[in-house]
């Protein structure tokens, strides 16, 4: 059965034979054309682009489709969110060597924006056999390809996936309905956080999770029947994170394609018919809810009603809250593990030849479900009391698999035993000596440095937090949990616990504390002191009841409490924080890491700066420092640290900007692009300003309350800050200034890592008159 959702991919389209004249051509040169009726043919006749109206929609859309397959289905949409609505669309390869979609008034209503320098006649638009519609020169480098911007449809050969120095996020979205091809409100992405996995969003929430990859399947979905059909390949560098996979049988056709309801489905034509076959249908059944049982525990379906259970063989847990290693053993995973208070579980990375690679699960454990096959092992941290609790149900492999496993723990509990007796005897004097030695000495030289600081014992931590328990867990960083607190007296903070997996080492540890134990300003969250018990670092802020500002702008409904006035207050104390921090401070720090999440909101939404473990000092007339380490989030940062490592106060500059377009849109930085016009944020704000049409970047829950000369100056700045060039921007004294309407503003140039192509870079004095008459009119 095919539900009904899917309708969108068996659609029976209203083409017309009078209308479905076909040229022969598979490729455009400059200034050639087709138009309603005509399409262009890849060269052995597999994929087709042409204008057609899906359904009984009355919009016309240029589409890519299998030529020859039945029923008809289109995998790629060019002008998803603009229709044509007549038969006089035209599919243009311009003097410029741009793609682009003219309707019956000679105006571009779509573009592929790939050039922004002058054309020659070598550039031209193809259709390839794989169904890639690709803008390339005469030395055939590709200048655009519609690969980069999926549709609803996964083709072989097409990448899903990140590029990390551009922040580009390559991912397939459902169609609104099987009548409009529109944008909808499912979405198919690689969660970054934490090790990759791959996972089906419904707008920002996770709905099903198809899991990461262990070298030879998906661990949250494994697909094991195409596993012959198909070879798939899943690549991680410090450059770009991607899943691929292509056919091993040519002669066959098989897609992955997500429907207007969210389900996925793996789609299949064999070589015998045309007719298509549904292979594997994504959401099967209610244990493939997201966190169906909650934390620790896994569901299984019981005669077709989901039954949560104890752990035992199953689907892997979520990764977004994992920490990995491609390098150990797993018998070096599983000390890892051990030493981690927080460490729940661990397994093998990949499994392939025999297993390699080390995957930590820190904390609470979600979204686990049976599987009667193709599983992986995982390893559970439980009391060994809870070992006589497994329940064999009187099944003779049950029973087998529970002696072997209980073999297997008495042999290792006897070769740990030996290992610990020989440490104990021999090895651990020295050692905890020598780490007891090291501990004191971090401890006395921190207290000497900074003789103020209060120092919290390790006990009071530990009660304040109930043990750190995860009712109390606040949220999770590059350093680690933060929970909430309450001391002896009532009051309330919030505590960082430095994860053993973090990056954050001690000198990391300690540059926060030396840093923003000497900082003081209302914009910059206070630090009450630290802890340092063996292993343990943690740090002790004031409570900041609203959280962190990301988790207002970026939620439909909480987005809502932050109107205009609310925004623009937080804006202009974000940059007071930050001109103290380049300026005003007794010293010049670099923060590194400046982004929605690092902005904590008091109770009366007062913004505060944090997270200074990744800030840089400078000393003297310095003004640039280089590294060879990049840290920090992508997105957030300039393309002169990105790609060579370099930063100044001008980086935090950019970050702040990148942060007032956000706060502005209400769009995410990292996941945001304009599939009409191939932008991300950055270039889709620079698009609107110099087509006058600021008001389009504004998020919709604004529109009752917006200052419109206010917003206009706020995008003004916001544009300055992300300028490419550091030397561009303003400093942050300027933009206090130009925030309070007391500064002159300069025209802005194109933004740093803009991708668009076709628009001006930089625009002319007269060109946004009016736009500049209406900052200074306060």
């Amino acid at each position: 059965m095919v539900d009904i959702s899917f309708k969108k991919l068996i659609i029976l389209f209203f083409l017309s034979s009078s209308l479905r004249t076909t040229t022969s051509l598979d490729t455009l040169s400059l200034n050639q054309s087709i138009h309603h009726g005509q399409s262009l043919v890849s060269a052995k006749g597999t994929f087709e682009v042409g204008f057609f109206s899906p359904g009984n929609s009355r919009g016309r859309y240029l589409g890519m489709w299998y030529k020859n397959l039945t029923p008809l289905t289109v995998v790629w949409v060019a002008n998803r969110e603009t229709p044509l609505h007549n038969n006089l669309g035209v599919l243009k390869l311009n003097e410029n060597g741009v793609l682009e979609i003219l309707n019956g008034k000679n105006y571009a209503i779509w573009s592929s924006n790939a050039s922004n320098r002058p054309a020659n006649n070598s550039i031209s638009a193809q259709l390839l056999d794989y169904g890639n519609l690709v803008l390339k020169n005469s030395a055939n480098n590709i200048l655009w390809q519609s690969f980069d911007y999926p549709s609803d449809t996964f083709l072989p050969g097409m990448k899903l996936g990140w590029n990390l120095v551009t922040g580009q996020n390559k991912f397939y979205s459902s169609w609104k309905s099987s009548n409009d091809p529109a944008k909808g409100d499912y979405s198919v992405n690689i969660d970054i956080r934490g090790y990759p996995q791959i996972v089906v969003m419904k707008g920002s929430v996770i709905r099903l999770r198809i899991g990461s990859w262990n070298g030879q399947t998906f661990t949250g979905y494994p697909i094991q029947p195409l596993k012959q059909k198909q070879r798939y390949e899943f690549v991680m560098t410090d450059k770009e994170v991607y899943h691929w996979y292509e056919l091993i049988d040519s002669s066959g056709v098989q897609i992955y394609a997500l429907s207007p309801l969210g389900n996925l489905h793996a789609l299949a034509w064999t070589s015998e018919t045309s007719d298509r076959i549904v292979i594997e249908t994504g959401m099967e059944d209610s244990c493939d809810s997201y966190a169906m049982c909650g934390a620790n525990s896994v569901c299984n379906m019981d005669e077709n009603v989901p039954k949560c259970e104890c752990l035992k063989e199953m689907k892997l847990p979520d990764t977004s809250s994992s920490w990995y290693n491609k390098t150990m053993s797993l018998l070096e995973c599983q000390k890892a593990c051990m030493k981690n208070c927080s460490c729940t579980a661990y397994t093998n990375a990949d499994i392939r030849n025999g297993g390699s690679g080390c995957l930590l699960w820190i904390d609470d454990l979600f979204d686990m479900r049976t599987f009667s096959q193709w599983g992986q092992d995982l390893y559970i941290k439980v009391p060994s009391s809870e070992l006589d609790d497994v329940n064999v149900n009187g099944n003779k492999n049950q029973r087998q698999q529970l002696i072997r496993i209980t073999v297997s723990v008495i042999i290792s509990g006897f070769l740990t035993c030996a290992c610990i007796i020989i440490s104990i005897k021999i090895v651990a004097p020295r050692v905890y000596h020598l780490a007891s030695f090291q501990w004191r000495k971090k401890y006395f030289r921190l207290k000497k440095e900074e003789p103020d600081l209060p120092i919290f014992s390790f006990p009071i931590i530990v009660k304040a937090t109930g043990n750190f328990s995860s009712r109390n867990k606040l949220g999770e960083g590059g350093f680690g949990p933060v929970y909430k607190g309450t001391l002896i007296g009532g009051k309330e903070v919030a505590i960082k616990r430095n994860s053993k997996m973090s990056d954050q080492g001690l000198e990391e540890f300690k540059n926060e504390v030396l840093l923003i134990a000497k900082l003081q300003h209302r914009n910059l969250v206070k630090l009450l002191g630290c802890c340092i018990h063996r292993e343990e670092k943690l740090l002790i802020y004031e409570y900041m009841p609203n959280r962190s500002l990301d988790y207002f702008i970026f939620d439909e409904t909480r987005s809502k409490l932050l109107d205009w006035s609310k925004r623009s207050h937080i804006i202009a104390g974000v940059a007071r924080g930050l001109l103290y921090l380049h300026q005003d401070s007794r010293l010049r720090i670099i923060h590194r890491d400046l982004k929605l999440s690092n902005i904590l909101l008091d109770a009366l939404m007062n913004p505060k700066i944090s997270d200074f473990g990744l800030a840089r000092t400078f000393c003297g007339d310095q003004v640039e420092a280089k590294t060879r380490k990049l840290v920090g989030t992508y997105g957030y940062m300039p393309p002169e640290y990105a790609v060579h490592g370099r930063y100044s106060m001008k980086s935090d500059v950019f970050s702040f900007g990148v942060i007032v377009l956000e706060i502005i849109s209400g769009k995410k930085i990292k996941v945001f692009y304009d599939p009409e016009h191939s932008l991300n944020l950055l270039g889709h704000a620079w698009r609107l300003w110099i087509e006058n049409m600021a008001m389009d970047l504004v998020d919709m829950h604004l529109f009752e309350t917006i200052n419109y000369s206010e917003l206009l100056r706020y995008m003004h700045v916001g544009l300055l800050c992300v300028q490419e060039k550091p030397g561009d921007r303003p400093d942050m004294s300027s933009v206090t200034l130009m925030l309070n309407g007391e500064k002159l503003l300069s025209q802005p140039k194109a933004p740093g890592f803009y991708t668009g192509r076709g628009l001006p870079k930089t625009i002319s004095p007269t060109s946004n008159e009016m736009s500049i008459t209406t900052f200074e009119a306060r």
